[in-house]
């Protein structure tokens, strides 16, 4: 933990507030990096890019992911033939690396002999270059994230479900609860703790997205930036890329402890917010 995360966190910090002329810092110069990567003209329209593309993900996996993984949830608590063998099914994408899974989808993805055109193509819909579209290409990465990890959330609402007792969701089938009033007025109310830990958890990971974009998209957010996220814009200004090899550790560093900062702030406010939720639920 000494050498793999706290020596590397504490560094950055360090470097945030120089200037680099290589891979060694030159001189100190304050808040000039952090400065540069929210207001100057060379950095700032990226970083903003970036960011407002963290927000779309957050808001597509916590409504499409999640949500999904709420109506599975319930779906599994009514104990339907065979229920076991798919708690195991939803769950299983959950264990494969991400890299994998990306490798994977940008096979499916691919517009020639992938397999999402071709299924589309056998009732008549006209297949699209999926990766290679700026309209569809963080619609294609959001997808392939939610199949990988629509399983986990999915168990924690279950696991909140099963927590509830019998004899509450009994009473209220007796008094003539629909299925939809029984997930929206009976069971959600019940399920906060495990909504707490789903949306923390939803938040964090996507405001530190980088394996599937990287390994889906490139380091550079092709096609024109419409798949980069914070991750991708730190790691090729910190390390360089393909297109660019320049490396600036500095304006990297900025970048890395104002996400670290933006996360563990919004996170601790949501946190208390959500808690709060329990507690009068």
């Amino acid at each position: 933990m000494t050498v793999f995360v706290a020596a590397p966190l504490l560094s950055s910090f360090r470097y945030a507030f120089y200037e680099f002329h290589g891979v060694l810092p030159a001189a100190f110069i304050g808040f000039a990096n952090f400065h540069d990567v929210l207001f100057d003209s060379t950095y700032a329209a990226s970083t903003w890019r970036a960011l407002a593309h963290n927000a779309i993900v957050f808001a597509s996996l916590m409504i499409a992911q999640n949500g999904l993984a709420y109506l599975i949830a319930f779906a599994l608590l009514k104990a339907l033939p065979g229920h076991r063998l798919h708690q195991v099914i939803i769950f299983l994408p959950v264990v494969l690396s991400a890299v994998i899974v990306g490798f994977l989808w940008k096979l499916f993805f691919h517009p020639l002999f992938g397999l999402v055109n071709a299924a589309l193509a056998l009732v008549g819909i006209q297949g699209l270059p999926w990766l290679g579209n700026e309209s569809t290409a963080l619609g294609a990465i959001i997808f392939t994230n939610a199949w990988h990890w629509v399983g986990f959330p999915a168990l924690i609402f279950l696991a909140g479900m099963q927590r509830i007792s019998r004899e509450t969701l009994e009473a209220a089938r007796i008094d003539g609860a629909s299925d939809t009033a029984l997930m929206t007025r009976i069971i959600w109310p019940l399920v906060a703790p495990s909504t707490t830990i789903v949306v923390i958890l939803t938040f964090i990971g996507s405001f530190n997205w980088f394996e599937l974009p990287y390994v889906m998209a490139g380091a550079t957010g092709s096609p024109g930036g419409a798949t980069d996220v914070l991750g991708l814009l730190f790691y090729r200004t910190a390390f360089g890329s393909a297109a660019s090899g320049l490396q600036d550790f500095g304006h990297g560093s900025a970048l890395a402890v104002l996400m670290f900062l933006f996360i563990a702030i919004v996170s601790a406010l949501a946190l208390r917010v959500l808690r709060a939720r329990e507690i009068e639920t």
